[in-house]
């Protein structure tokens, strides 16, 4: 007999379910490379914890440094899409992060957010002249931290 040995040829829906895995696997694949990464600097740990939340809850993948110099580390292993930065923390302050980050080659720099307590007007002239994107007095929720990320094009 010729042609093909029909007890040999895989069953439809099995071929059917092969190609979707194969497609499925694609989409986790792809999505995974598209993933938004965030990097919360802080030295507390509350804040870095409550600040992960909310930018996982916004769909970012989140790192977090308890200062600036680990957070400059972490920056030149792999750069974020977004930093949320405490102003005063021990071993490197943000300011001084945030000029050393911004020193730095990178095809695309990150955006950065200032998320801190210090509420003078001059403070906050001085993080966007430093090269902050955008400004958030502590304490904040989760709607105002989205508000400021959606003006930076990161909401």
């Amino acid at each position: 007999m010729s042609g093909p040995d029909v007890e040999t040829a895989p069953p439809a829906d099995l071929t059917q379910r092969t190609v979707e895995e194969a497609k499925t696997a694609y989409a986790a694949r792809h999505v995974q490379a598209l993933a938004r990464r965030c990097l919360v600097v802080d030295d507390s740990r509350m804040i870095r914890k409550v600040a992960r939340r909310i930018v996982e809850d916004l769909g970012f993948e989140a790192a977090e440094a308890e200062n600036g110099e680990e957070a400059l580390a972490r920056c030149k292993a792999a750069m974020p899409d977004l930093i949320l930065l405490d102003w005063n923390m021990p071993v490197m302050s943000g300011m001084e992060f945030i000029t050393r980050l911004r020193a730095l080659p990178a095809e695309r720099a990150p955006r950065v957010v200032f998320c801190t307590s210090n509420s003078d007007a001059a403070d906050i002239h001085q993080g966007i002249d430093a090269g902050a994107d955008e400004y958030v007095i502590k304490p904040f929720d989760e709607a105002t931290l989205q508000e400021k990320l959606r003006n930076i094009g990161m909401g």
